[in-house]
């Protein structure tokens, strides 16, 4: 089965997956989430965490929503950890949690029609 048809994984993210040599699950499976995740960064692109939610969910055969909270926790750390053994390339942090803080006089934003996209498509490029 090719990785565009996984669940989880749009055009983009298939793309991506296919340019940096992932075709097939059984590629997906021997990289797992983090490793596909980080290939795909490596390349040049610049993929939000939904990615790597998308690709574990792709890999358990759940929505990347469905993803427990304990294991987006232990993705994270994986990813931290692969990173930290990777040599330094510049201009690369590892993304972290990302928090929304709301001041008392703004309005509160209703979600945009990107906010609800598919997470594969959702990668924080323009």
């Amino acid at each position: 089965m090719s990785t565009t048809q996984l669940r989880n994984i749009g055009p983009k993210s298939a793309a991506w997956l296919r340019q940096v040599g992932l075709r097939s699950v059984e590629d997906l499976q021997a990289a797992g989430a983090v490793g596909a995740f980080l290939k795909v960064r490596r390349a040049g692109f610049k993929p939000s965490l939904n990615l790597l939610y998308s690709l574990e969910g792709a890999l358990v055969g759940s929505h990347w929503q469905d993803i427990p909270e304990a294991r987006r926790l232990q993705l994270l750390q994986e990813l931290e950890q692969a990173t930290a053994q990777l040599p330094a390339q510049r201009g690369t942090p590892v993304g972290g949690p990302v928090s929304t803080t709301r001041y008392a006089d703004e309005p509160a934003a209703s979600l945009s029609e990107a906010d609800e996209a598919d997470p594969g498509e959702n990668t924080g490029e323009d």
